[in-house]
């Protein structure tokens, strides 16, 4: 019986998405999904929610609970992760309130910056546990990660573990739709290529019938008036030439040009949240007593699938029927001006032989450059974790380009010993 893994399955919602579409997929439905979290109760929530699909969509799959991460495991051929190491509380309070008080603020602190830079040190030691179960049980699986910071997870599952792993993120499905749909334009008929790294890559080419929409979507983006969400991408499109994947939220950190002490109105001008993941968590524990009545206990729940990139990565793999994806993958030469060692976010082709990753090229120069600067935090990020040298951490917020343009190297260098500090044993000992 083929066997699909989620690692995380405490993550009702997205458990629901990815499982809801395998459930859904002929090639799929008759696997055994198998749920794994450290969480009990919110393993045990989503496994009911799972089976009330199940049964309402003709009952094909079977669904197991498992509390042992190993047996979960065992003889798996697809593992979906969606892990969060250290939760909101403490690990993510801990990431903005103390930068908070160096002067330093954050939007989403997940994938890089101060947040982002933690948050991988205390997931990387997690996923090399998995890879190493996996080394053991399951050493053909393919690893479909989730879990941000996406290429700093990815890259040290690539680069220090034999485990073939494909990072995914929805944000390359969503950015040309939404972009185009803001300012009033048809999608239909739209042909787009994009590349870069992840959350930080590029809409290079975006066609119509042949023509080139790029010259009416700046002139349109000009125009739109006041206050809205997209503030940020559209003066990096109008300052650099292209559209950027990921929100502005997140790319008003990802840069030194927005989140300023010195400049506090650009947080206005440009409606920058600060603060917003954790927000963003408040409402969503809110929220989930009531959601959790729809999704939990509702016998009558059905599921319609989504464009979450696992389960067709799946269904491609077991048909030999192609399927393209945005993928993160280790730069093998694919985007000539980025490092081989860095994780890029490329098309990639699933079939029955796996995933193979298209060659780009080189990209605009001015985007290599603004990429090369998330990667060089990336790669030492990844490099502290492996080695556990203090100095990598520092080194790697030294080379943030929202921390150091906020803060000297002396407060750096105490921001990450605080840090580690009250990261306690979420972190390994680090020398």
């Amino acid at each position: 019986m083929l066997k699909i893994t989620f690692i995380g399955a405490g993550s009702t919602v997205f458990a629901k998405n990815v499982l809801g579409d395998c459930m859904l997929t002929p090639a799929l439905r008759e696997a055994e999904l198998a749920l794994f979290d450290i969480d009990i109760e919110r393993l045990k929530e989503s496994e009911e929610m799972l089976r009330n699909i199940n049964e309402n969509s003709g009952g094909y799959a079977k669904i197991v609970a498992y509390t042992n991460r190993k047996d979960a495991l065992r003889e798996a051929k697809y593992v979906v992760n969606a892990i969060q190491v250290g939760g909101y509380d403490p690990c993510t309070i801990t990431d903005f309130e103390i930068p908070k008080k160096y002067g330093l603020r954050q939007t989403i602190g997940d994938t890089l910056g101060i947040g982002g830079i933690f948050r991988a040190l205390r997931t990387i030691p997690v996923m090399l546990d998995i890879a190493k179960d996996m080394e053991e049980v399951c050493p053909e699986a393919w690893f479909l990660n989730y879990t941000n910071p996406m290429s700093m997870l990815t890259g040290a599952m690539l680069r220090y573990t034999p485990i073939k792993t494909v990072g995914l993120c929805h944000s390359v499905q969503v950015c040309m739709p939404d972009l185009l749909r803001h300012l009033g334009m048809s999608t239909e008929g739209v042909q787009h290529k994009i590349a870069g790294i992840n959350h930080m890559a590029w809409l290079l080419e975006v066609t119509q019938n042949g023509k080139d929409l790029y010259p009416e979507i700046k002139e349109r983006a000009s125009k739109v008036d006041g206050i809205h969400h997209d503030m940020v991408r559209f003066e990096i499109m109008k300052q650099f030439g292209y559209y950027v994947t990921e929100s502005s939220e997140h790319n008003a950190e990802y840069t030194p040009y927005f989140i300023k002490s010195k400049y506090p109105e650009l947080i206005q001008r440009f409606n920058i949240p600060l603060d917003e993941y954790p927000r963003r968590c408040i409402e969503q524990i809110k929220r989930w007593e009531d959601m959790k009545e729809s999704l939990v206990n509702n016998k009558n729940l059905i599921h319609k699938r989504t464009n979450e990139y696992a389960s067709y990565i799946m269904e491609a793999m077991e048909t030999d029927v192609p399927y393209k994806i945005g993928g993160n993958v280790l730069n093998t030469g694919l985007i000539t001006n980025l490092p081989n060692d860095s994780v890029v976010e490329v098309p990639c082709l699933v079939d029955r032989s796996g995933i193979t990753p298209c060659y780009v090229g080189a990209l605009p120069q001015q985007l290599a450059a603004l990429n090369r600067t998330n990667i060089n935090v990336q790669l030492m990020t990844i490099e502290a974790a492996i080695t556990k040298k203090k100095e990598n951490i520092y080194m790697a917020a030294m080379l943030d380009p929202h921390t150091l343009s906020e803060l000297s190297l002396d407060d750096i260098r105490s921001l990450c010993d605080d840090l580690i500090e009250a990261h306690g044993s979420w972190l390994p000992e680090y020398k």
